[in-house]
């Protein structure tokens, strides 16, 4: 028998001052039971860091052809696509000839500048694409705040990240990696 989804339920307050976006979200999130709690709240701060009324979380781990967030336009173009981890290039080249502008949010320590070694002469070349690194640490504090039942306060201020919830702050400041 399959093993399915667990099911998380976040309730996301932003302030994101760099924009001037200030909403509430009450989200459902579907966690592919080879997913970690890392990925999954990885996910959900992609959502904060590009929140919209039109952004939705895709199907991700379980389908190959769809990123893990995407925006569409009325007439269903992908405005928007958005991959997490250390993708092959050909997916990133798959996605930038998809979409209108394509966001990958690389996590994972010491694998990062291995992968972006690799990757860069192929990436490098593609306008709309941008890739942003994650550090490792706050990675992880905001992993150890994955519940069921979330609601969290999220701020952006100077490209800097703040969660928290009653318990736990994180503070996140992504590191890009292209453009640089």
């Amino acid at each position: 028998m399959a093993l399915k989804a667990t099911i998380f339920k976040a309730t996301l307050n932003i302030a994101d001052m760099d924009h001037h976006y200030y909403a509430d979200h009450q989200l459902t999130l579907a966690r592919h039971p080879s997913e970690t709690d890392e990925r999954m709240m990885i996910r959900l701060l992609a959502f904060v860091l590009n929140a919209s009324d039109n952004l939705e979380f895709t199907k991700g781990l379980s389908t190959d052809d769809e990123p893990e967030l995407w925006q569409k336009s009325l007439s269903d173009n992908i405005e928007l696509w958005i991959e997490l981890g250390l993708p092959d290039e050909s997916r990133i080249r798959k996605a930038c000839n998809r979409a209108r502008q394509v966001i990958l949010y690389t996590y994972g320590g010491r694998a990062v500048p291995l992968w972006w070694d690799k990757c860069r002469n192929k990436l490098t070349r593609f306008d709309n694409l941008t890739i942003i690194n994650l550090p490792q640490a706050p990675i992880e504090a905001l992993a150890g705040m994955a519940e069921r039942g979330m609601n969290l306060q999220c701020s952006i201020q100077d490209g800097e990240i703040s969660i928290g919830n009653e318990q736990t702050l994180v503070n996140i400041t992504p590191e890009p990696l292209y453009p640089t």
